[in-house]
């Protein structure tokens, strides 16, 4: 019986991982930079320009987004550590998306950095 990591480990084996310090420039030359976390993580922090859709419904909203429908389009992923990121990669890529690629590290490794992250900001009362 295959793990989560077993799942993970083949998806990262077939799908390309670009390391945190080149992410700048693939998300520069990317068309669409996709956040699969859950809603309540994106909520609370997220990578500046990134859209949103969580892991369970990426199939979903791939197919049903026309303006993401381009099998050329070129996708940067990231999650929170990598695992989801890659699985949605092999998923795209299974889907026939031909320039998908997720942050090694996701956004743990790109606040650890010190990049960049859009934060809410909090309602002012006065």
């Amino acid at each position: 019986m295959k793990t989560a990591q077993d799942l993970v480990a083949a998806a990262k084996a077939r799908v390309t991982e670009i390391p945190v310090g080149e992410a700048e420039a693939a998300i520069r030359d990317a068309d669409v930079l996709l956040d699969v976390r859950e809603a309540e993580e994106f909520a609370a922090g997220h990578l500046p320009g990134a859209v949103h859709a969580s892991r369970g419904m990426l199939e979903f909203k791939l197919s049903s987004s026309p303006q993401l429908g381009a099998r050329d389009l070129k996708f940067v992923l990231y999650c929170k550590t990598s695992g989801r990121a890659a699985l949605a990669a092999a998923a795209m890529q299974d889907m026939g998306y031909l320039n998908v690629k997720s942050i090694a590290g996701g956004y743990d490794a790109w606040v650890a950095a010190g990049k960049p992250v859009h934060k809410p900001e909090l309602p002012h009362f006065g």
